[in-house]
């Protein structure tokens, strides 16, 4: 299974996210976690507990960001000038790339990268939850 994490990068409850993928590693060992590559909130613990339970990681940064050894696209995919059209792009592949999304939101706040992730998944009719 592909598992999206996803979320604000003002989140701050690394502690949810270590719980969450601690159970999805007894349950499902195989499960590829998948982010944003966001440098901060819940893409960056999603990375670090993935990494640190050895779980298989991989991520869809922004076209403008540069390439690096997680990502899925290819590198010639990245390193373009910067565009914000890039973000809601990367949102889109990553819906479409994995079988269910999780949203850790702050207080159970939608941000807006986040609320564009979830409504690509109501679009193509994704399973998606929202987490605080």
């Amino acid at each position: 299974m592909k598992l999206a994490i996803i979320g604000s990068r003002s989140y701050t409850n690394r502690r949810k996210i270590k719980q969450f993928l601690f159970d999805i590693r007894l349950k499902q060992p195989d499960t590829e976690i998948v982010s944003g590559g966001a440098d901060d909130g819940a893409d960056k613990y999603a990375k670090q507990v993935a990494l640190e339970f050895e779980l298989k990681y991989t991520e869809f940064p922004p076209e403008h960001e540069s390439y690096n050894m997680y990502c899925v696209k290819e590198p010639h995919h990245y390193g373009k000038p910067y565009n914000v059209g890039y973000y809601h792009k990367r949102n889109k592949e990553l819906v479409e790339y994995v079988d269910k999304v999780i949203a850790f939101c702050t207080d159970g706040v939608v941000t807006n990268g986040t609320k564009s992730a979830l409504e690509h998944c109501e679009k193509i009719q994704k399973k998606y939850i929202i987490l605080d």
